[in-house]
């Protein structure tokens, strides 16, 4: 049986390690893929002229990985504040020792 909390931390993981995942390996394979360069800079030339820039604006990546990040930390928040539900908790017979 599924729970709402169990749909919820589905999503959460989903959610927060996709977009993690496509801010640094997704992108990170288009950007190999478009070519030199590969840094998050554009490259300049000695006189300063912008020679070369890359595919994917770092901005957009950060805020990706930052975006999934959120996510799981709301989640977090969630888990903390949402009392655990008890299933099938065994209780405690009392005995006596001899």
């Amino acid at each position: 049986m599924t729970t709402m909390t169990d749909t919820i931390q589905k999503a959460a993981m989903a959610l927060g390690g996709g977009l993690m995942i496509l801010g640094t390996a997704g992108l990170g394979i288009v950007e190999m893929l478009a070519g030199k360069p590969y840094g998050a800079a554009p490259l300049t030339n000695e006189a300063g002229t912008v020679i070369a820039t890359p595919a994917v604006d770092p901005v957009l990546r950060t805020g990706l990985v930052l975006a999934g990040l959120a996510v799981l930390g709301l989640y977090g928040l969630y888990a903390v504040a949402t009392p655990e539900e008890a299933e099938g908790q065994a209780t405690a017979a009392e005995t006596t020792a001899d």
